[in-house]
């Protein structure tokens, strides 16, 4: 199958896993998408664009010639960890999975790519995005090898120690590593999360109004699964005149309507702010890590 992929999982791929390792995968693509698409018996539709981050997604026709979505992922992204995440979810509350390849492949459910909840109003997006969240905070399958929300911060406090003498974030990493250190050391509950819940990643669907679609599925405690939330459309926040008090009473919000502690989410919003600013920084984003970090001073 000839096709360029996505600019933006070009470039994702590459600041996120380092330019070598993102072009060796993508020289593979067309080969393992015509792989995939063979073994489960797919044709094709057009790619999804801009698409993911970190997989390639194509609108498919199955042997019956009902609709479904194939997504594509690099083995060092865990795909079988969406893989048991979506099984187990079964359809509840997300995009419910209909197959996968033995390398990684995922055949999914049909929804509308091009309809997001971004595409409300901010107040009708929020109360939905809960909605959404609610149900996929369920107890996790007895053995499974889903990351701990502890294990995922340990590693990225490692990266962003290196900001702790930044002259523009230096304060705000110390404070990020201090919450996150406190948060960790005990976690209130053990709940599968979605790991990167925020409105672009529910779409709308036939089967329900609205699903929940590429999880980097963990486990911990909602607090930290409800973080990212909190600072979606973070660009109109800064650019709102009140934006400091709107993102605090967005956690306050946020966090009364779904029985969460409010000093917790306040912790873990602070963290992936920051986290995220400075991996904007490592990859030269300063636009995108001015706006991260501006929104972190306000928490």
């Amino acid at each position: 199958m000839g096709f360029e992929p996505p600019q933006r999982l070009v470039r994702a791929l590459g600041e996120t896993y380092g330019d070598a390792v993102a072009a060796e995968w993508l020289g593979k693509l067309p080969e393992l998408t015509g792989a995939a698409l063979d073994q489960a018996s797919l044709t094709t539709e057009r790619v999804v664009a801009p698409g993911g981050r970190s997989s390639l997604v194509l609108l498919v026709r199955r042997s019956d010639d009902s609709p479904a979505a194939l997504k594509i992922a690099p083995a060092f992204t865990w795909p079988e960890r969406e893989r048991d995440a979506l099984a187990h979810w079964n359809g509840w509350g997300a995009v419910r999975l209909l197959g996968s390849g033995e390398d990684g492949p995922l055949v999914l459910e049909r929804l509308h790519p091009e309809v997001s909840l971004r595409s409300l109003p901010e107040a009708k997006a929020l109360l939905e995005a809960a909605g959404t969240v609610r149900k996929l905070w369920v107890d996790p399958p007895a053995e499974h090898g889903f990351e701990s929300v502890a294990a995922r911060t340990a590693r990225q406090a490692v990266a962003m120690a290196e900001y702790r003498a930044d002259p523009e974030a230096g304060a705000l990493t110390a404070a990020a590593l201090a919450a996150r250190e406190e948060l960790a050391a005990h976690s209130p509950e053990t709940l599968l999360l979605h790991g990167c819940f925020r409105q672009g990643k529910v779409l709308a669907g036939d089967r329900a109004p609205w699903l929940a679609v590429g999880p980097e599925p963990l486990v911990g405690e909602r607090a930290y699964d409800l973080a990212r939330l909190v600072r979606d459309r973070v660009e109109d926040l800064v650019a709102a005149s009140a934006g400091a008090s709107a993102a605090r009473r967005r956690v306050n919000k946020l966090a009364d309507s779904l029985e969460v502690d409010r000093e917790r989410l306040r912790g873990w919003t602070l963290f992936r702010a920051v986290e995220s600013g400075t991996r904007a920084l490592a990859a030269g984003r300063r636009q995108d890590a001015e706006l991260l970090l501006e929104f972190a001073g306000w928490l």
